[in-house]
């Protein structure tokens, strides 16, 4: 049997150090949600800018589109190294905050670059599809991935950061705020790169796009690299209680995507839930590289109109996260207001290609409120019902290897996307069903989760998940 090195004294020691670092206030929490602000800013760029201006004014194929955007999901796995890295080799002088900053500073710098090969991509597709064009697209991919490695090397150890600031009384509340700090950011975000992009007319020459893209793209990443400074100076040193907690535990950072794997499908019920939890993202996101060409092809509206549709997706889900957990979730049950939800994604996306008949833009505005708003009911039961399915012991786990198979998952829905729009205007006769095929397999993959969500059982979940989540992390100490 092992022993333990630590003496009484010791213990008694580190006690008091814990004892003697203060606790985050509200004020704290809402400063740490900066960072997460910035990243939906960020993400208002890639999804809400460069998406709609690569597919409707430089005529870049869909699934090239969102297979580029979508690599900057796919080296999410990624993350695991960095979370290593930042429990045991400080940067700058810390473990958590210098990966934060120079993490930042990177996808901002990235970002600007991904924007001028996107223009290079595109001037050559004017005359057709050539070597050069596929060089410049290979090239695109790869900036992106880039990104996406500047993006894993700042959040995971920011996630990790969170764990070192809270203990079990507050993190709850410290992680409610921060994420719900998200979507204040696509929000803001919208608003922000609508108003830089307002003078870009709808039949606005290349030329002019250029110009007033390239100017978005210096000033928003400096405002994101600015929120995560301000985020994080300091806190570290004031909060964290790193130094003294053990780091050999199986934290989110610490899941490869084998092991998360190999967890997600240890015993029946974790395979049925792992199942619903994929098939409701691949809904949840297919549109994401989709929706602004969507406004812009069917509803003739500018590059500066369609990024604000973000805004309004984004006060729904809002809305749809801070009703579902003190409203709608009590009174109904976690299960049911999972069930809720999907009918409700379901019903809203048949409900924007109906819009879509109309041409009419603040009809497609409504129903992306009413999109957020169902995508936020459908998310928080869901994962509410996540941490009901399975023990104590092994919901760090659990949730940890849910994470990292999720990014997959949204970037494979990313792409899937691409690639049923691209089918779609090969195969139909007008924008509008060809848009609206996506919009339909998203509501039909929607139905087929709430139809797996049936399956789905808390008392045999919680009878032999725990055991067989416990077998597979024993072997992989073995």
């Amino acid at each position: 049997m092992a022993t333990s090195n630590v003496s009484p004294n010791s213990e008694s020691s580190e006690s008091e150090k814990s004892t003697s670092i203060p606790k985050v206030k509200l004020w704290t929490m809402f400063r740490l949600g900066l960072f997460q602000m910035a990243l939906g800013i960020m993400s208002i760029l890639t999804l809400g800018v460069l998406n709609r201006v690569m597919i409707e004014e430089l005529r870049v194929p869909a699934l090239i589109v969102a297979g580029a955007i979508a690599m900057h999901q796919f080296v999410a796995p990624i993350r695991v190294w960095f979370g290593q890295m930042s429990d045991t080799k400080p940067l700058l002088g810390y473990h958590r905050s210098g990966y934060v900053w120079v993490g930042a500073a990177l996808f901002a710098i990235v970002s600007f670059f991904a924007v001028q090969v996107v223009w290079q991509l595109g001037f050559s597709l004017q005359s057709g599809w050539t070597t050069q064009t596929s060089g410049w697209a290979a090239l695109l991919a790869l900036i992106f991935a880039l990104y996406g490695v500047a993006i894993s090397a700042s959040s995971t150890p920011f996630a990790a950061l969170l764990v070192d600031v809270s203990d079990e009384d507050n993190r709850s509340k410290l992680v409610g705020v921060v994420w719900s700090m998200l979507m204040v950011g696509i929000i803001i975000g919208a608003i922000i790169s609508s108003g830089l992009l307002r003078q870009i007319t709808l039949d606005a020459p290349l030329e002019v796009i250029q110009i007033q893209v390239n100017r978005l793209f210096l000033i928003v990443p400096g405002i994101a690299f600015a929120l995560c400074l301000l985020s994080t100076v300091g806190v570290e040193k004031k909060y964290s209680r790193f130094t003294m907690r053990s780091t050999a535990t199986n934290r989110e950072d610490k899941i490869t995507l084998g092991m998360a794997m190999q967890v997600l499908t240890a015993s029946r019920q974790t395979a049925i839930f792992f199942t619903f939890l994929l098939l409701m993202t691949l809904s949840l996101f297919m549109q994401d590289a989709v929706l602004e060409p969507y406004g812009g092809e069917v509803f003739k509206m500018t590059i500066a109109e369609t990024t604000k549709l973000n805004a309004f997706f984004g006060t729904g889900t809002l809305i749809g996260l801070s009703l579902t957990g003190f409203l709608i979730a009590p009174r109904l049950g976690k299960k049911n207001t999972t069930k809720l939800g999907c009918v409700a994604v379901a019903v809203c996306l048949i409900i924007i290609v109906l819009a879509g008949t109309t041409a009419n833009a603040k009809f497609l505005q409504w129903s992306l409120i009413l999109f957020g708003f169902a995508s936020g009911v459908t998310t928080t039961g869901a994962l509410s019902l996540m941490l009901d399915l399975t023990a104590a012991e092994t919901a760090g786990t659990f949730i940890g290897a849910w994470g990292l198979a999720q990014a997959m998952a949204r970037a494979l829905a990313t792409v899937s996307g691409g690639a049923v729009l691209n089918l779609g205007k090969s195969l139909l006769t007008t924008p509008l069903f060809a848009y609206g095929l996506v919009f339909a397999i998203q509501a039909v993959v929607m139905l087929l989760a709430l139809a797996l969500l049936n399956w789905v059982n808390v008392t045999e979940f919680q009878r032999n998940a725990k055991q067989a989540i416990a077998s597979i992390l024993e072997s992989e100490l073995d």
